[in-house]
């Protein structure tokens, strides 16, 4: 059976006429003065760019502020939104408030910009999204027939509720009200998403809902939309989060990202399971590197690009002109610089916002502590097997998760090594070969854009780490053939008698290999 949202949606497109950014574009061009543009996307999304001389009129304001802003019913509007869908339902509720000529742009301002079709930033200013003064009558009296409808609480009477297992508050502000303070435990879902998130964010249609807005004007409609929808148990908070806020009443002020911050990282806040918590979560964290080269740079290069805050890079190493083949961290006006002062300028120069510590040293049994007990996770960049067993050896001791990372040639592999979840890399090999059969890096080569496909893979097990998402390379073992372009994957079990990770066993110390050149 089909949901509300897309019977809805079904039934909208039979109704509202849809008008093409092209169709747009040449009526603005021919007689622009007769055409109402009218942007119901969010604030924040409004003010990353919008049509020429669109009226911005958000969909969660719509029924209260579109008759001091559209004030002739019977001019032609062209609703839009990201991608025509909201814009259908916009389009729908002013036709339905007596705008007589309403249609809405199939694909939005996504395809309007996909389109090179001209876009204005708009100046920042205060926005005021007051619900509750200069209503005109008309509205008066359509909040006046919901308030006949629609079950209200009072603050007094919901705060008991908030913490009751049975209610689920949700907040229908737009996500910058949400963040500047919300009830404690409070869903955001936004009322210009509801009909097309309320099923999937809201599964519970028999659950106690206990929705605001600012003022209790908004979350009326809401609710009443809720309600349409199948949730017979959704009632208004009446006076809103202010009122809540004025009572004295507990509320939550979350930790939240600059404006410069969310516009770079929109494409993971509209990701649910990344969003703003996410976004912080990568901010908060801290992730050491070893090694800035093949496998290091396309790794820190993305982790660094995704906001993780502290990136450390593990490297006592000069950039030389071969590296260059595959170490992009590095360009040639940096040959002969150390490759930490030289990763360092890249990765501040992609993003500046974050910060980038550097250790101008060889890793050893001296040093792993001080560096390990710094860091949440260690990204494994290395190309020798010494360096590789004293990381595995300190992500034990330290139960540090291991992103484990190698190369050979055309071939690579990736892995976690997690103590306590799964095996070590001394599970696999006890003890490292013996430098002759260690072919040296020189004679053993790679292809240049192997370490970039591997890297990536290391960074994007270190961001399913940090989110606490997806299903981690814990035990398994993934190889990449890049001849054969095939992946395959095998199994790794942990062993009960590791001489380093198995229960109950006292880490042994460290052990410093002579140092030779592997793969």
């Amino acid at each position: 059976m089909a949901s509300v949202k897309d019977q809805w949606l079904k039934k909208l497109r039979d109704e509202i006429p849809e008008i093409s950014p092209e169709e747009v574009s040449k009526l603005l061009e021919s007689n622009g003065k007769d055409v109402l543009v009218v942007d119901v996307r969010e604030s924040e999304e409004y003010r990353q760019g919008s049509v020429p001389g669109a009226t911005h009129l958000p969909r969660g304001l719509l029924e209260l502020r579109a008759g001091e802003k559209l004030q002739d019913p019977k001019a032609k509007v062209v609703a839009y939104c990201a991608g025509g869908v909201r814009s259908l339902f916009a389009a729908d509720a002013l036709r339905k408030m007596g705008y007589e000529n309403v249609l809405s742009m199939a694909g939005g301002y996504t395809r309007w910009k996909q389109n090179d079709h001209p876009f204005e930033v708009p100046k920042a200013s205060a926005e005021e999204r007051a619900e509750d003064e200069g209503l005109s009558p008309k509205v008066d009296g359509e909040v006046g027939a919901l308030r006949g409808e629609t079950p209200e609480l009072s603050s007094v009477e919901a705060s008991p509720l908030v913490d009751n297992e049975s209610w689920t508050a949700v907040d229908v502000r737009e996500a910058d009200e949400y963040r500047r303070g919300h009830l404690p435990g409070s869903l955001n879902l936004p009322r210009g998403f509801l009909e097309l998130q309320a099923e999937q964010k809201l599964p519970d249609k028999e659950r106690n809902f206990l929705v605001y807005s600012s003022r209790g004007i908004r979350s009326l409609f809401a609710a009443a939309t809720l309600r349409q929808m199948g949730y017979k148990k959704a009632t208004s908070l009446a006076g809103g989060y202010l009122k809540w806020q004025e009572e004295g009443l507990a509320v939550h002020i979350p930790e939240t990202l600059t404006e410069r911050e969310r516009e770079r990282y929109m494409r993971h806040l509209s990701i649910d399971e990344v969003g703003e918590s996410g976004q912080l979560k990568l901010k908060k964290s801290r992730v050491l590197c070893i090694g800035a080269g093949g496998l290091g740079s396309p790794a820190a290069y993305y982790l660094a690009a995704a906001g993780v805050g502290t990136l450390g890079i593990v490297d006592f190493d000069v950039v030389d002109r071969t590296n260059l083949q595959r170490q992009i961290l590095h360009s040639e006006d940096q040959i002969g610089e150390l490759k930490t002062v030289s990763a360092k300028r890249t990765l501040l120069g992609l993003n500046p916002d974050i910060n980038v510590v550097t250790h101008e040293e060889r890793l050893s049994s001296e040093n792993v502590d001080a560096l390990f007990s710094r860091y949440d996770i260690i990204v494994d960049g290395c190309d020798n097997f010494p360096t590789r067993y004293l990381v595995n050896d300190g992500c034990v001791k330290h139960k540090k998760p291991n992103v484990h990372g190698s190369i050979y040639r055309f071939e690579g592999q990736v892995t976690v090594f997690w103590p306590g979840k799964g095996p070590c890399y001394r599970c696999l090999y006890p003890e490292p070969p013996p430098p002759e059969m260690a072919p040296s890096c020189a004679e053993a080569g790679v292809l240049g854009v192997l370490p970039g496909v591997i890297g990536v893979l290391e960074g994007i097990e270190a961001v399913k780490i940090i989110l606490g998402i997806g299903d981690l390379l814990t035990g398994r073992l993934l190889t990449y053939d890049a001849l054969e372009a095939r992946f395959r994957e095998l199994k790794l079990r942990r062993d009960p008698n590791c001489t380093h990770c198995a229960d109950g066993r006292e880490f042994p110390g460290y052990t410093d290999y002579d140092f030779f050149c592997g793969v």
